[in-house]
């Protein structure tokens, strides 16, 4: 079941696979120098390198007892030599694998950043995007305020039409002089006439 779901992580992310792989074959030589000083080392070998062997064994050999119907049946330890072998080939294992996990969560985590990273962006794109529309919208409605207070077209046409008729007064030629004031001038004219007469 953890080898599918490794499985699926690592299909899931292309480049990991990839760097899984290549990992893995870097990890190899790293393997086997643990398992070269496993086989050296008493301390390895007796702490290291047996426990994991002779738990392995025991728990491969009691599942094929079972399998094939012998229950209760004793299981004998490896030999230190054989648990040693297979303790630093589990060790080289257990090398690889971690070291391999330990990339696949790292390039999840960068994943999950760069993720977060373009969500923020589109985020920040989001309220600007807002923001711009409630500007929009601030100045939709002052110019929606200025066309209502703006007077309606009948009294500017009404306006108009009265500024027309003051250009045509103002244009318009004096009007001539009534008949009463042209008797009038007759009558002071031939008055002065008369009075040079008398002196």
């Amino acid at each position: 079941m953890p080898l599918a779901t490794a499985k699926m992580v690592v299909g899931a992310f292309p480049m990991a696979k990839l760097l899984y792989l290549g990992i893995r074959q870097v990890s190899k030589p790293l393997a086997n120098r643990i398992k070269e000083a496993a086989r050296r080392s008493e301390f390895f070998k007796t702490y290291i390198c047996l426990p994991p062997a002779q738990l392995y064994h025991w728990v491969e050999m009691r599942t094929k007892m079972r399998i094939m119907g012998f229950r209760g049946t004793v299981i004998k330890p490896l030999n230190e030599e054989a648990a040693a072998e297979l303790g630093a080939e589990l060790l080289g294992e257990a090398t690889v694998f971690i070291v391999g996990g330990g990339c696949l969560v790292l390039e999840y985590w960068r994943h999950q950043a760069h993720q977060r990273h373009k969500e923020e962006e589109q985020s920040a794109a989001w309220d600007a995007l807002r923001d711009e529309v409630g500007r929009v919208a601030l100045a939709l409605e002052a110019l929606q305020a200025q066309v209502q207070a703006a007077p309606p077209p009948g009294a500017l046409e009404e306006l108009q039409a009265q500024m027309q008729e003051v250009r045509a007064q103002l244009c318009a030629p004096d009007p001539p002089p009534a008949p009463q004031a042209a008797s009038t001038s007759q009558e002071v004219s031939s008055s002065e006439e008369k009075e040079p007469a008398e002196a």
